[in-house]
């Protein structure tokens, strides 16, 4: 049995501040770095989390390891994805010095997470990040689709985005990111964290989004790629109503009137007031134009 990390085995700020300059790094905007500097809000998040000790956790854009070691506390094993050249370089050392009784259960995959396809060891069954702002939506529902494994997700975002994320139909805020995210997963907020713990200090504030995957798939004879051109199309005129919002998808306005009555849905209704479920009976429509003469 592996004895238990050091308590002081976590990043604070003037740890987070040394290794920064010993690398020569500066957070870039670029890449919407934001540095989490208080050891209390990782071990908040992996709480949050729910991070079990059978838990194979993957983390998206791990920086300097202020949570990669949190969750290493926590979980089986951690494989985190970082892009950067010179972050990637340095974690590896960052982790053996800190917790070397626990880095035989930590890899590394420098890439970008858009592109990662495939991970080393055992398939992950939960995922843990402080998301880069500017891509947190796409990674997220990039690695969703990518690791059906993940059971369960807590990202860090932008609270706007965490707000869009988690919105319910008929909310103002409801969306894109919100029906794509709920066709993965039950989505809910699960909490708000503040500007202080980071470095730099962001311009907003900060929340967390718990995503429970679904135990069964969405029932539809839609493809994901189907519902997913319905949702893009009836959002991109979002004042617009449905009728009139998906008459480019559907070849025409009356095509696509068709369509929402067929899927029991007013052609009067906008894309805000609709479920995921209604979406998918949109595509599986236009997918199977003749299916009520064929189950009728």
């Amino acid at each position: 049995m592996t004895s238990s990390p050091t308590p002081d085995a976590l990043l604070g700020p003037a740890d987070i501040r040394e290794l920064a300059a010993a690398l020569g790094v500066r957070p870039t905007k670029q890449r919407g770095q934001n540095f989490v500097i208080d050891a209390n809000t990782v071990r908040r998040i992996v709480r949050t989390a729910q991070v079990r000790p059978d838990d194979v956790v993957v983390e998206v854009g791990p920086g300097l390891g202020s949570l990669t070691l949190a969750l290493l506390e926590a979980a089986d094993r951690v494989t985190a994805v970082e892009i950067d050249d010179v972050l990637a370089g340095a974690l590896p050392a960052t982790i053996t010095a800190r917790m070397p009784e626990r880095a035989d259960r930590f890899a590394l995959v420098h890439s970008d997470a858009m592109h990662v396809t495939e991970l080393p060891g055992p398939a992950p069954t939960a995922l843990v990040a402080n998301l880069p702002y500017n891509v947190a939506v796409p990674v997220l529902l990039h690695m969703l689709d990518t690791f059906p494994t993940i059971e369960r997700t807590l990202v860090m975002v932008q609270a706007e985005v965490a707000d869009r994320l988690a919105a319910p139909p008929g909310s103002k805020v409801y969306g894109v990111p919100s029906v794509k995210a709920n066709w993965y997963a039950e989505v809910k907020r699960a909490g708000s964290i503040g500007r202080k713990v980071f470095w730099p200090a962001p311009n907003v504030d900060s929340g967390l989004v718990s995503l429970v995957r679904r135990s069964e798939p969405l029932k539809t004879t839609a493809s994901k790629r189907e519902v997913f051109a319905v949702v893009d199309a009836a959002f991109a005129q979002r004042r617009k109503t449905l009728r009139a919002a998906l008459s480019g998808w559907a070849g025409s306005a009356a095509a696509a009137e068709e369509a929402l009555v067929a899927a029991g849905i007013s052609p009067q209704a906008r894309g805000e007031s609709l479920t995921v479920e209604e979406f998918a009976r949109i595509a599986e429509h236009k997918a199977n134009p003749h299916q009520e003469k064929e189950t009728a």
